[in-house]
């Protein structure tokens, strides 16, 4: 189910909770959410969809990828750029690294760890930010 956007600053700033197995819903929400905004956004956190869960879905090349609890574990590779975000108006200066290893889990909460690099890297950034109240 395609969710509104969630604009409220303050809702926006709230960590979110651990996600669990009977999350898998809005997961699936999330990432039909995504695809139905691709052509202005490449990536989002379930807050984004208004609900307060540690669940990101982004758009990696021709896929879409969806991560319960996602952790970046190592990163390298620092730098400043600016982000603009679907949420909210405006970009926003940033650092971020070019390159991180995340630990994530996927829908039936298998464990998952992976390196990103380059765009994919910065916008799983982002989308953990978000899960962490960090508005970018």
């Amino acid at each position: 189910m395609i969710r509104p956007i969630m604009r409220d600053r303050f809702f926006l700033s709230l960590p979110s909770e651990p996600a669990g197995a009977e999350d898998a819903p809005l997961a699936q929400d999330l990432l039909e959410t995504l695809q139905a905004h691709q052509h202005e956004c490449v990536g989002m956190a379930a807050n984004m969809i208004g609900q307060r869960k540690r669940i990101i879905a982004f758009a990696d090349g021709d896929a879409f990828v969806c991560m319960l609890n996602p952790e970046i574990v190592e990163c390298s590779g620092a730098f400043q750029t600016e982000e603009g975000c679907l949420s909210l108006p405006g970009t926003r200066p940033v650092k971020r690294y070019r390159t991180i290893k995340v630990s994530w889990q996927d829908t039936r909460l298998k464990a998952h760890m992976k390196t990103f690099s380059g765009w994919t890297a910065q916008i799983i950034q982002h989308e953990i930010d978000h899960c962490n109240g960090i508005l970018v």
